[in-house]
C-alpha cells in the first residue's frame, strides 16, 4: 500500500472519530445528524467508522450543527479517496509482507485475480451505492494490490475457488470471459496455484464460507482473515488458526487438481 493510500485512510479514520466525538458531546444521534445533513443513519455510521468519505455539504453543515468550531472542516481537507475501506487497511498491511497467501472464495473471482473491468462491475454492485470517484479509486487500488504476485521474495499464493465464482457473469459475459483468461494466465506463475472445487462433491470442507490464510514473514506465524455481513476480523490464536489451516488443506484435497482446474477454466471461458 502506498503512502498516499495510508494517508487517506488514516485521515478518514481520524475524521470519523472526531465526528463521533463532537456528535456525542452535542447529544445528537446519528439519525438526527443524518436528517440535518441529508444522509441516512447508516451513512453517518459509515463515515464515523472511516468507511465512507463525507460528500457535498455534509461537513459544512455538520461542523456548526455540532459546535465543532471548524475542527471538522479542517480535518476533512485531509480525507482523500484511497480506494481501500478503512477496515481493510490492517489486512493489507499483513498481506503485503506475508510469505504465504491462501484464499478460499465462493461467490466471485477474488480481488487479486480480478481484471479492471470485472473489479469495476463488483464495485457497481455495492449497497449502499458508491460514488463514481470511489469506484475508480477502488479499481485502481485493487489492480495495484496485484503487485503481490511479483514482489521479491515472491510469496506462495494459492486459491481454492468454487465453480460458481467462475460462472457468475458480473459485468456481462465478455467481462467474465476476459477475467477467466486472466485467471488462467496467473495460474502459470511459478508461485501461484489455482484449484476449482467441483459442483458434484458429496462432502465439502468449506461450508462455513470464504476466508483468507496468511503465513507471516519468514513463516514465523499464521493469521486467518474472515469477512461477513456483520463484521471482519482476524483469528490469531490456537486452536482456531490451526482448524482453519486444516480446513483449507481439506479443501485443496477435495478440489480439482491444478491441471484439471486450468482445463475447466478454459472450458468455462470458451462456453461464454
Amino acid at each position: 500500500m502506498n503512502n498516499e493510500n495510508r494517508k487517506g485512510q488514516g485521515a478518514a479514520k481520524a475524521f470519523g472519530a472526531l465526528l463521533r466525538f463532537y456528535r456525542e458531546r452535542a447529544g445528537v444521534s446519528q439519525e438526527a445528524l443524518g436528517k440535518e445533513t441529508g444522509y441516512s443513519k447508516s451513512q453517518v455510521a459509515m463515515i464515523e467508522r472511516g468507511q465512507r468519505r463525507p460528500r457535498g455539504r455534509f461537513v459544512e453543515i455538520a461542523d456548526p450543527f455540532l459546535s465543532a468550531q471548524g475542527a471538522l472542516l479542517e480535518v476533512a481537507e485531509e480525507v482523500t479517496a484511497s480506494g481501500v475501506a478503512a477496515w481493510f487497511e490492517d489486512y493489507l498491511e499483513e498481506e503485503a509482507k506475508a510469505a504465504g497467501i491462501h484464499m478460499y472464495e465462493t461467490h466471485l473471482i477474488p480481488g487479486p485475480l480480478q481484471t479492471e473491468e470485472y473489479a469495476r462491475a463488483v464495485f457497481h454492485c455495492a449497497v449502499p451505492a458508491l460514488e463514481d470517484e470511489d469506484i475508480e479509486a477502488g479499481v485502481a487500488a485493487r489492480i495495484k494490490r496485484q503487485e503481490m504476485f511479483f514482489r521479491k521474495p515472491a510469496p506462495l499464493v494459492t486459491f481454492v475457488l468454487e465453480k460458481a465464482a467462475l460462472t457468475k457473469p458480473l459485468g456481462g459475459p465478455d467481462v467474465l470471459r476476459k477475467n477467466l483468461l486472466h485467471v488462467r494466465e496467473r495460474a502459470d506463475l511459478r508461485n501461484v496455484t489455482i484449484q476449482v472445487m467441483s459442483e458434484d462433491r458429496w462432502t465439502h470442507a468449506g461450508l462455513n464460507g470464504p476466508f483468507i490464510l496468511l503465513e507471516t514473514e519468514e513463516r514465523r506465524g499464521q493469521l486467518v482473515y474472515v469477512e461477513g455481513q456483520g463484521g471482519r476480523y482476524f483469528l490469531s490464536e490456537q486452536p482456531d488458526v490451526g482448524d482453519c489451516f486444516a480446513r483449507y488443506s481439506a479443501l485443496r484435497a477435495q478440489a480439482l487438481t491444478p491441471e484439471d482446474s486450468a482445463r475447466l477454466i478454459e472450458q468455462v471461458a470458451r462456453e461464454l
